[in-house]
This record gives structure tokens, C-alpha cells and sequence, in this order.
């Protein structure tokens, strides 16, 4: 059977991550994995509950090392926790923080010391390429979260093409920081995955904020590799810092707009590469925003069209999966990408997607950031109007709506229009439609002044 290192660093003093500026070796971390792996309970399934990005990093190579499963999903609410205990009756929780309330038996990440790593031979482990690794769960339709496996030879041949198409394998140490967390998919595959498969260096912690992240950056040597996404660096950029440069910029989660795409690339002096996927897939493509509309699929994988429907297969997708995107191909291992299907809207006979009006919206000047919303209920003259959110506190309503017509059609016009504080984005910068229908809830009856088209 086929097997793949647990980690590609070849010495023992490589550098496998950074923590406040200091260099924590390969033969490091795979002692703290040993260390670690005496202190798990016998149960196979784990949540990785762990903040801290090598704290998490050790955590799963001890589960990999251990055979045991890690499960990753998309929140830790305690109705989640309750459906993961009936998944897997085993779990237990491994956390960093002191005040965990998940409701799991907890395993408490130890304070690893200099003096605890005894061990002075470097041996890396390898894994069965078919070894379970993980499930990740999406929500599903009837609200159950549905597991999706990943396995081992998947995910390395995943981030291997990752890391090939963002020249990050090119035999230099890349630092690579992140403001996504380690337990998302993205975050999982870029700041994780790819940094024990290409033998470069995580760095510890996970910051949001603006003066945290510049802190973090400039922390750690070049070359050095960012992994965000449009709302946190929206946010880090009209901070007013001085950011300190990287050499790669990566961005997932949500379509980036062109002119922050420009922004970004001349604030931090950077090339910017957007990753497109799915939790089904994983990452299974890649474009540069500032050059071109057209993404390129990673190695090996291949899309094919079924009426309206397009299908991934191929490479380190294990089986054919439908995308939940409308996708023109343009070639064999090329494509525009359109919208999510669930985001189409139909208004007077006319069609668009609410990431294209967002996209829109976020690109005017003062809008720190905005996103449309289709209510499932009918106003009482029997239409469905679209709303908009939007936080732009140097912007009046009529200004803004005025913005909008020189780049929408009126029909998509927002009515109403709310001015807020802020978005009620999750840790990866996401908008889940419950979160903003709640808003709608809440602001009904408050429409901004300027509404009408």
C-alpha cells in the first residue's frame, strides 16, 4: 500500500513553524507528537478544538500517528457538539483553552518545555495513503451536519498541487500565516496541510485584527505567504497600518473584488492568488485575480457538465461531486466561475447572482463592506425585494444608490437599504443566510431614508 511522509522537512533542525519569532524545528515538533500521543484516551474519533495553529498542527499528526479520526465542523455550537457525540458516541475534545465549554471528555494540550524533548532521533512517520484523516461536516437541507471523509493520499496529493501552482515548493522556507482557522477546510488545506507537505513553516497563534496580523507578519523572515480572505484583508487594509511585505498573498471564501485585488497587491507588494473549492472537493483550482477571470484547475483534476450541473472528478477528488456554482468551461483545465446556483435571482424576467451584485456594492469607494440578501418572504403587494447591509459610515444613502445605478441594473436596485455597524460575519469571514436573515428580522420597519430608486 502506498504511503506519504507525515511531514516533508529532511533534517531535523528545519524549520517547521515560528512562535514570537522564534524558529521551532522539525525533530521539535515530531517529539511534541510523541509526547502528545501518550496522553490521548483510547477513543479513535477527536475534535481538534485547539486555537492555536501549531497546537492544532500537533494534534492532528498525533491523531494521524495514533490512527484516530479528526472531526472538523463548520461551528462548535452546542447543538453541533450534541449531533457529533451521536456521529461518534468515542469523541472527545482536544483544546488550548482554559475555559472550554465544549461538552466533550477534554484533553487539555500540554505546556510542552525545551527540556521535555528528550528525543534524539529524527524518524518521520508515514501514512497510508487510504488512513482516514478526517471528516468534515457541512449543514446540511434537514439541519444534520453531513460528514464528508477525507483521506490521507487525497489530501497530500491536494496540497501538493496547491503548493506546486503557488510556487511555494520551490525549496525556500516560506512562513506562512494565517488569518483563517486551522479547523476551516481552507484553513486546514493552506495553513496546515500544505505547510507539513511542502516543507515549509506555520506560524503560531491565529490573529484577526489589523495591527495583530501586521505584528505577526513582520515577526518572521521572507519569504513569507498570507492566507486570508477578502473580509479580513478589506479590513487590514483600510486600517491605515503600515502593513509589512509579503511575498504571496492567498484569499478563499468569498469572491475578492478587482480594485481591493490591485490594492492588496501594491500595499504588500505581492503577487495575489484566489483558491476556489468546496468542502466536498477541497481546493481544486486557482487564478490571479489582477490578470484574469479564468481559473486553472490543480493537476489532475477535470470538470465535465450534465445539463446545468457541472461535475469535478479526477485527481485528489475521489469521486465525481457536483458544484453548487454555475461554471463556464473554457478549456480542459480552465473556467469562468458565475455564481453559486443558490445565489441566482430572478427579478422581472431578469437574471443575476447576489456574489455579483456583492462583488459590486463592495467596490464602491467608502464601502468597508455590504452584502445583498433575498428574503423568502413576499412584501404585501406580493414582490420579492432585494435588501442590502452595508457599512459605510462616510457614505449618505443617496450617494450610495447612486453608486449602485452606474453599476446595476434598477431592477436589483436594494429596497430597503440598511445602514449597520457591522456584518455578522463568522471566523472565516463567511455570511451564513441565517445570520442575515436574523439582521432582516431585526431591522424590519427601519429602512434608510434615500431608498427609492
Amino acid at each position: 500500500m502506498p504511503t506519504f511522509p507525515l511531514i516533508t522537512h529532511e533534517h531535523a533542525d528545519s524549520v517547521f513553524a515560528w512562535r514570537d519569532g522564534h524558529p521551532l524545528s522539525a525533530a521539535r515538533f515530531l517529539s511534541d507528537v510523541m509526547q502528545l500521543s501518550r496522553q490521548l484516551p483510547a477513543g479513535r474519533h477527536m475534535l481538534n478544538a485547539c486555537q492555536d495553529r501549531y497546537r492544532f498542527t500537533v494534534g492532528l499528526a498525533t491523531a494521524l500517528v495514533g490512527n484516530k479520526v479528526s472531526l472538523l465542523p463548520s461551528t462548535q455550537t452546542p447543538e453541533m457538539i450534541r449531533q457529533l457525540s451521536q456521529f461518534a458516541p468515542d469523541a472527545f475534545c482536544l483544546t488550548d483553552s482554559r475555559d472550554c465549554a465544549i461538552a466533550l471528555p477534554q484533553v487539555h494540550f500540554p505546556d510542552f518545555s525545551e527540556q521535555d524533548n528528550r528525543s534524539t532521533e529524527f524518524s518521520v512517520p508515514h501514512i497510508d495513503a487510504d488512513q482516514l484523516v478526517a471528516y468534515v461536516f457541512t449543514s446540511g437541507s434537514t439541519g444534520t451536519p453531513v460528514p464528508h471523509r477525507k483521506t490521507w493520499g487525497a489530501l497530500v496529493r491536494n496540497v501538493q498541487s496547491e503548493a506546486q501552482l503557488c510556487g511555494v515548493n520551490d525549496g525556500r522556507p516560506h512562513a506562512v500565516i494565517g488569518t483563517v482557522p486551522a479547523q476551516h477546510m481552507y484553513g486546514f488545506e493552506s495553513t496546515v496541510l500544505m505547510v507539513m507537505q511542502s516543507a515549509n513553516a506555520l506560524v503560531a497563534g491565529q490573529f484577526f485584527y489589523p495591527a495583530d496580523i501586521c505584528s505577526l507578519i513582520a515577526s518572521v523572515p521572507h519569504p513569507r505567504v498570507l492566507v486570508s480572505t477578502p473580509v479580513h484583508m478589506r479590513s487590514l487594509i483600510s486600517a491605515g497600518l503600515d502593513v509589512p511585505t509579503v511575498d504571496l498573498i492567498l484569499s478563499a471564501t468569498a469572491p475578492l473584488s478587482l480594485p481591493l485585488a490591485q490594492e492588496l497587491e501594491a500595499k504588500l507588494q505581492a503577487p495575489l492568488l484566489e483558491i476556489y473549492g468546496s468542502t466536498e472537493t477541497g481546493q481544486i483550482a486557482v487564478r490571479n485575480s489582477t490578470r484574469t477571470q479564468e481559473w486553472t484547475l490543480f493537476s489532475g483534476v477535470r470538470m465535465r457538465q450534465e445539463g446545468e450541473v457541472t461535475w469535478a472528478f479526477g485527481g485528489h477528488v475521489e469521486q465525481p461531486t457536483p458544484m453548487n456554482d454555475v461554471i463556464e468551461m473554457v478549456g480542459d483545465d480552465r473556467f469562468l466561475l458565475h455564481g453559486r446556483m443558490a445565489d441566482l435571482i430572478n427579478i422581472a424576467g431578469k437574471r443575476n447572482s447576489l456574489a455579483y451584485l456583492n462583488l459590486q456594492l463592495n467596490s464602491i469607494p467608502g464601502v468597508l463592506d455590504g452584502a445583498f440578501f433575498m428574503p423568502d418572504e413576499t412584501a404585501p403587494d406580493g414582490v420579492t425585494r432585494l435588501t442590502a447591509f452595508v457599512v459605510a459610515p462616510q457614505l449618505t444613502a443617496p450617494a450610495l444608490m447612486a453608486a449602485l445605478r452606474e453599476r446595476i441594473d434598477p431592477v436589483f436596485l436594494p429596497r430597503p437599504l440598511h445602514f449597520v455597524d457591522a456584518l455578522p460575519r463568522n471566523a472565516t469571514g463567511k455570511l451564513p443566510r441565517e445570520a442575515l436573515q436574523a439582521l432582516a428580522f431585526s431591522r424590519a420597519g427601519q429602512a434608510t431614508e434615500g431608498n427609492a430608486a
